[in-house]
């Protein structure tokens, strides 16, 4: 079981205000407090999807209905943990309603709305994550995503 995948799903959302770009980043309770996107482990006879809805809905109080899932944009990380191998996969998930609020549960202690560098500051532990939003942001800036809207 030690040598055995640890596998955890959920979504970089991302809110459009006042044509900025902001990303949704969650801190945790529990040891160095630090910040990420919803996510959390996949459960037996769960899809990696349908992880990262529940860990959403679970972790930020945002349900499938509050989102616009964006089904061309899907990344995965590799990394150690504890002596395991984890994989953790991300979609891409725009808030249709940029004001509606986040609700945490008790895993997390506060959830900001960041631009791009500003995210990239409170992630600095994880190399990998910078990569990930770095290269969700050259993805919405870019003509495949523009103002909320998909060309293409």
């Amino acid at each position: 079981m030690a040598g055995k995948e640890v596998v955890a799903a959920g979504f970089i959302v991302f809110r459009c205000l006042s044509s900025e770009i902001q990303y949704l980043l969650l801190q945790t309770s529990y040891g160095r407090h630090h910040w990420s996107p919803p996510k959390g482990h996949v459960d037996p006879g769960e899809s990696e999807f349908e992880t990262a809805l529940r860990e959403t809905t679970e972790e930020a109080g945002l349900q499938k209905s509050h989102l616009e899932i964006i089904d061309n944009f899907k990344k995965t990380l590799h990394y150690p943990v504890k002596g395991k191998s984890k994989r953790v996969v991300y979609w891409l998930a725009k808030m249709k309603d940029p004001e509606m609020s986040v609700t945490l549960s008790d895993e997390h202690i506060d959830f900001k709305w960041l631009k791009l560098d500003e995210a990239n500051k409170l992630i600095t532990q994880f190399k990998d994550l910078q990569t990930v939003l770095d290269e969700t942001d050259e993805f919405l800036q870019t003509g495949c995503y523009f103002n909320g809207t998909i060309y293409g």
